[in-house]
């Protein structure tokens, strides 16, 4: 086959630049994402089944039958999950991103964003906040209670207020938190504290009783990862943009289980390339060491995928007082990630660096030439089920991933 690579990454660079991901509206998932069912039970990182899943995506798949009234138990949970009755697949096959184990159920309502530029969707759950909560595979009575309420109270609230303000540019959301501080993924610090300030107005106007408006606003205004997750189906969508174009070596996904690291590439379809997880260098919360940590996992290294987050990282020279580090590591990180992509983004760039835009576009011909994979800053949950978050840190991806796909691409175009 002939093909011109340079054509197609541009063509994939310029689809990803023109995406407009807008938060519209908050639905059942079962409602919305394509593919959803009463069985179906989505997760992040690649495909992987219930015998081999890492304890944060049990404990959360537990969580889960718990909140969709399957079971009254763990051992019940656990048997119907172990049965065959369950289905589980990646929340990438399913236009979806979840952070950390990335459990996506049935009745969970989701945040929708829509790219403006082609009618495309993608979803993800509400934030719960950080430490013990569902996604880092927690399951306790207190971490059902808070997934109800974020099912009754505010995910019906925001959806209103979305509705009423005709929705929230992500995008331009994102380049303004870039300049004041954020990486677009583990500090959310000022993103949030945009996007809480943008739909409060609407929040009062659309809500009736005083106190839920006031739970509500207090909620998004002290979680400081509120916005993570549309920012992370926003990213998505930009890296979406990209994919499917015959030719292209550019990254459009990447994803982690806590069990495997996987990516896709634009030229390769939808085909998963896998390696072991590896883990975190972090920094632990009190009490918690290297011997308690899960392998690296999560739907939100999207935002990597996209040319924030750890790409981002310059921006954010605070984060490390989170992840470790120095903030020269900060900068470092960012200047390498420009060794193995193929653009600067036009929408997000760094003041420090003289308003450089961030490195975007990862190439899997320059990861494997230069022996440099992606670097990514993320969460860190035990890796026992039930027992949540227990640091932060960095983290490399695994080069076999870049390698095999790199080989697959010479073969699918015979180069």
């Amino acid at each position: 086959m002939t093909i011109n690579i340079d054509q197609a990454n541009q063509k994939a660079i310029d689809a990803i630049f023109e995406a407009r991901p807008t938060l519209i509206g908050v639905a059942r998932a079962k409602d919305v994402i394509p593919g959803m069912d009463d069985n179906l039970f989505l997760h992040a990182g690649p495909p992987c089944t219930w015998d081999r899943m890492s304890g944060p995506v049990r404990g959360g798949m537990i969580g889960a039958m718990f909140l969709e009234g399957r079971a009254k138990s763990v051992e019940e949970a656990e048997t119907l999950l172990a049965s065959g009755e369950i289905k589980f697949a990646p929340c990438n096959n399913h236009s979806s991103s979840g952070p950390m184990a990335g459990i996506i159920s049935p009745s969970m309502l989701v945040y929708i964003v829509e790219n403006k530029s082609n009618g495309q969707r993608a979803f993800s759950g509400l934030n719960e906040g950080r430490g013990k909560v569902l996604r880092m595979g927690a399951y306790s009575e207190e971490v059902i209670d808070r997934m109800i309420w974020l099912n009754e109270v505010l995910g019906p609230a925001v959806d209103r207020a979305l509705k009423e303000m005709g929705g929230l540019d992500i995008r331009t959301l994102l380049a303004k938190a870039l300049h004041m501080g954020d990486d677009g993924h583990n500090r959310l610090d000022a993103a949030s504290l945009l996007y809480t300030n943008l739909l409060s107005p609407y929040i009062i106007k659309t809500t009736d009783d005083p106190k839920i408006t006031s739970e509500v606003i207090k909620f998004l205004g002290e979680n400081a990862l509120a916005v993570l997750n549309p920012v992370m189906a926003g990213c998505k969508l930009m890296a979406e943009a990209g994919h499917g174009i015959e030719g292209s070596t550019i990254v459009t996904v990447m994803g982690r289980n806590g069990t495997d690291w996987g990516i896709r590439v634009s030229g390769l379809g939808d085909q998963w390339f896998t390696a072991p997880s590896p883990k975190v260098k972090a920094l632990y919360f009190p009490g918690f060491g290297d011997d308690d940590a899960c392998p690296d996992i999560g739907d939100s290294v999207i935002i990597e995928t996209a040319g924030l987050g750890g790409f981002a990282m310059a921006t954010a020279p605070a984060l490390v007082t989170f992840i470790g580090g120095t903030p020269r590591d900060a900068i470092n990180t960012t200047l390498d990630m420009y060794e193995i992509t193929l653009a600067e983004h036009k929408h997000f760039n760094i003041p420090f660096l003289d308003f450089r835009g961030t490195p975007t576009g990862i190439d899997i011909r320059k990861v494997v030439e230069t022996n440099m994979p992606p670097r990514v800053n993320t969460g860190v949950a035990h890796k026992d089920p039930g027992v949540g978050q227990v640091g932060a840190g960095v983290v490399s991806a695994p080069m076999k991933c870049f390698e095999d796909a790199l080989v697959a691409f010479a073969e699918k175009y015979d180069i």
